[in-house]
């Protein structure tokens, strides 16, 4: 018993990401040509004096900076895998204007291969080297 009207050639995730885009669309037609990475664009890196007021020191003078914050919030959202997606590339892009090295992003994730898994630091890790890649383009 098959339903002629689902391909086989997808995933079932792909198959309801195409479901929610309908439903999206069905209720509102100007999200037809929505796209999720362009609407980041539309939220701007904070900058480093902000987030430590936001996220740095605040509650104790000797407690985390911004950037070990941002670190320990990376590593989080590299264990929630691929439905992170967004959040990773925002907090890529806050952890760099707070400061942080590629090397110590890049370690951060593949430090939680071993409580997250491999699949999860492969996509992690991809999304940062994007976001590195975008940032480095934005330099010139």
């Amino acid at each position: 018993m098959t339903d002629p009207k689902v391909p086989f050639d997808k995933t079932p995730f792909e198959l309801m990401m195409t479901q929610a885009q309908e439903m999206a669309k069905a209720f509102n037609p100007a999200l037809e040509s929505f796209a999720p990475k362009e609407f980041e664009k539309l939220w701007p890196t904070m900058p480093k004096d902000i987030m430590e007021f936001w996220f740095g020191k605040g509650m104790s003078k000797d407690g985390l900076d911004a950037k070990t914050r941002l670190l320990l919030t990376l590593a989080g959202l590299t264990m929630q895998g691929a439905q992170a997606d967004t959040p990773v590339r925002m907090t890529v892009r806050h952890l760099m204007e707070a400061g942080a090295t590629k090397d110590e992003i890049a370690e951060t994730i593949a430090h939680m291969s071993m409580f997250a898994g491999i699949p999860a630091m492969t996509r992690a890790m991809e999304l940062a080297r994007e976001v590195m890649e975008d940032n480095k383009d934005d330099a010139k």
